[in-house]
């Protein structure tokens, strides 16, 4: 069992996406290894209600299912998410399949049957991809995963705790939409209840940390990352 993916993919959410069960209940519990937020899908309808409620950073899916295909699947996740790792798998190899893949931007294409030493390699692409990232969250400022830093003016380094690291993270990736309410509920309050008091204060929190204003809030819906900074944000306290 790799240590790295171990540490790494505990609290990331994986979608498994597979038709044959007893194939996908094989996936499910390795994956469960890794990661403690697992979710499994039996087509691309069903797997893409629970994309839309959880949000996941990794899916692993087939390719050829009934109702929605993989590729549609894809397809329709695309249309607003660039940034979500996806790996294919297939039990055919099919140039047709390749050429969608890569205009898809898809991490990795997997050949079946799925092994544990596949399957690591192609987490680990993850794990790498997180651990070097920088996020560009406007002029000046960058959000340092690795080190879960915000870096102003390649200077001033302004430390973060995880649940704010991973809201500037959440705003990045969906920063032509809006972030729900409930996303965030589920995304980073977890377990727990989130009251509007304690959303609040996060947000009021944050600001004071960030020393541009790049969270605007949506009345009633949600936040977005704020990327006109001449904009100002009316709603400034939550």
């Amino acid at each position: 069992m790799n240590e790295i993916l171990l540490k790494e993919l505990k609290d990331v959410t994986i979608l498994c996406v597979e038709d044959d069960s007893s194939i996908r209940e094989l996936i499910v519990k390795a994956l469960k290894y890794y990661s403690n937020d697992v979710y499994e899908a039996c087509d691309g309808i069903e797997a893409y209600e629970v994309y839309e409620e959880v949000k996941p950073k990794i899916i692993l899916s087939d390719i050829q299912m009934k109702n929605m295909d993989g590729i549609k699947f894809v397809k329709k996740i695309r249309e607003n998410d660039a940034n979500t790792m996806i790996i294919m798998l297939t039990a055919f190899s099919n140039k047709e399949y390749l050429m969608d893949l890569i205009n898809l931007n898809i991490t990795q294409y997997i050949l079946k049957p799925l092994n544990l030493e596949k399957l690591e390699e192609a987490l680990l692409k993850y794990t790498d991809k997180k651990l070097s990232q920088q996020l560009l969250l406007a002029k000046d400022l960058v959000l340092n995963l690795q080190t879960r830093e915000l870096i102003y003016q390649n200077t001033k380094k302004i430390p973060l705790r995880k649940r704010e690291k991973d809201f500037l993270q959440m705003l990045f990736e969906h920063k032509n939409n809006i972030i729900r309410y409930e996303q965030i509920e589920i995304a980073l309050w977890q377990e727990k209840d989130m009251t509007t008091y304690a959303l609040k204060s996060f947000i009021k929190e944050l600001r004071v940390k960030i020393p541009l204003n790049i969270i605007k809030n949506i009345p009633q819906e949600g936040y977005t990352l704020l990327l006109d900074l001449k904009e100002t944000d009316e709603n400034n306290s939550y």
